[in-house]
């Protein structure tokens, strides 16, 4: 089972006792996937979907709320294996216009049998406003597997649907941003953290612990491969330092020689070459007496000056042989 449905058979679950919040759910789910159809010469309600959990939250939702009983088929879908989909039907137009009327749908406010956004009077309370995000996703949302990336979504085709979903995600500090997909318009979260947010709105906490866990593992991992890469490039930043340390020394011992440095120079020359895999706090250890580490990496430099001012010199000598031989 994928994150996204393990969220939505959790939210599934979650009836509110409350019968305000049990209607703003139900009016995201009527906005955002039910239709209002003509059949023959009367009005039917209809949803229409291929999630079982959504289909048995519709139907919980109005069984608790009106104490009604609504019509269920199942249709298997031709050449998609163990795929059904699930229609919801009522059509009593008595009990049509309660539902509508309690979840703020104004009647004649479709477009090809499509529900509009209900009224604001809804969503008053902020425990409406989360429930309605739960409708929402339960009938329109989906949401990655976080092991892999955060992204949460939210699909409609209407517009103003979308805003209106984005401006009751605002309200909870939450940063939603739309953005067109062919002929859908799409309000999406992708930090992680106001994921988590938005499922704690949701009241989604088992799956709010899940993507905790993930996120924890992966800044575990994360803060691992920045030690680790750190470490490797403090590694190679020392080879390439010390490298270059025992060739200055090499050049200094094969072209001029130890005899005209001083002691301390001299033992720090030899230590290097004989131990070329050394640290400098190593190196100043097995010096006697003993020196700090600034110590030995001042000695080294002063040797690295001094075979770099060397190698000038002889440019110059070349340089002004080669001058005067023309």
């Amino acid at each position: 089972m994928s994150f996204s449905k393990k969220v939505k058979e959790e939210l599934s679950l979650r009836i509110s006792d409350a019968r305000h919040c049990r209607i703003a759910e139900l009016a995201a789910i009527l906005a955002y996937g039910g239709q209002l159809i003509q059949d023959k010469s009367h009005l039917c309600l209809k949803l229409q979907t291929e999630s079982p959990v959504v289909a048995r939250k519709y139907f919980t939702l109005i069984k608790k709320t009106f104490n009604i009983s609504i019509d269920i088929s199942i249709k298997r879908n031709q050449g998609i294996k163990s795929n059904k989909t699930y229609i919801l039907i009522v059509k009593d137009q008595d009990i049509i216009i309660k539902i509508l009327n309690a979840a703020k749908h104004n009647i004649y406010d479709n477009t090809d049998g499509r529900l509009g956004n209900p009224s604001n009077l809804v969503t008053q309370n902020t425990c409406c406003k989360r429930a309605f995000v739960r409708g929402a996703f339960l009938i329109c949302g989906s949401m990655s597997n976080p092991k892999k990336a955060y992204h949460m979504e939210f699909v409609t085709d209407d517009i103003e649907k979308a805003e209106r979903l984005q401006e009751i995600i605002y309200t909870f500090s939450i940063d939603a941003k739309i953005i067109r997909r062919k002929r859908y318009h799409v309000v999406y979260i992708k930090e992680g953290s106001q994921i988590v947010d938005l499922l704690n709105v949701m009241e989604a906490h088992v799956s709010l612990m899940d993507l905790e866990n993930v996120r924890i593992l992966k800044e575990m991992r994360n803060q691992v491969n920045r030690q680790v890469n750190c470490e490797a490039a403090n590694i190679s930043k020392t080879v390439k330092a010390a490298a270059k340390q025992i060739e200055d020394i090499i050049y200094i011992r094969d072209n001029i020689g130890f005899g005209n440095l001083s002691e301390g120079l001299r033992d720090i020359a030899k230590l290097r070459i004989e131990h070329p895999d050394a640290s400098l706090k190593e190196l100043g250890a097995m010096l006697m007496p003993p020196i700090s580490k600034s110590g030995v990496n001042h000695r080294l430099r002063k040797l690295s000056n001094y075979a770099e001012h060397f190698r000038k010199y002889k440019e110059e000598k070349i340089y002004d042989k080669k001058r005067n031989s023309n």
